[in-house]
């Protein structure tokens, strides 16, 4: 396979009802065993119960809890000569940092006690929404360790 040429970007697709890529990233990192139409009955089920919940459209919900969990710094491991590992400062892109944030919200909804994962993923939107929960806390958590190492971000 020759590497000479320009590599292709793929774009991700929307998904059927709310012609949005964000909700189909979502669907994406919720699939288990390829079962899709599954994963799209779990996120559907949870946006209609924060429809319901937060009285608002669930999309914007939706992306205003990923724009809160998105961090903007972040810690990265790096290696030393004499075998010390040090936890450098790293900025991090906004696509990166989409990425983070879906895994991020789909880990604590996870985690959540409840009933079915549709009823915990709309729990830990409506959470991330109004700024608290597992999810933003993670996020806090990342920033106050890239910040307690700025000492090292000369190691980049």
């Amino acid at each position: 396979m020759s590497r000479r040429g320009t590599a292709e970007k793929k774009t991700t697709k929307s998904d059927p009802i709310y012609r949005n890529r964000l909700v189909n990233m979502l669907v994406n990192r919720i699939l288990k065993d390829g079962k899709k139409s599954l994963a799209y009955q779990i996120l559907y089920r949870a946006m209609k119960r924060v429809q319901q919940k937060e009285k608002t459209n669930p999309l914007s919900v939706l992306r205003q809890a990923i724009r809160k969990i998105t961090p903007h710094i972040g810690v990265k491991t790096k290696r030393r000569k004499r075998g010390s590992t040090r936890q450098v400062p790293i900025e991090i892109g906004y696509k990166q940092g989409k990425v983070l944030a879906i895994r991020w919200l789909l880990k604590a909804a996870r985690k959540r006690s409840g009933r079915n994962m549709a009823f915990k993923l709309s729990s830990e939107l409506a959470d991330a929404f109004k700024g608290k929960g597992a999810a933003i806390r993670k996020k806090d958590e990342i920033r106050r360790m890239a910040e307690a190492n700025r000492a090292f971000a000369h190691f980049r």
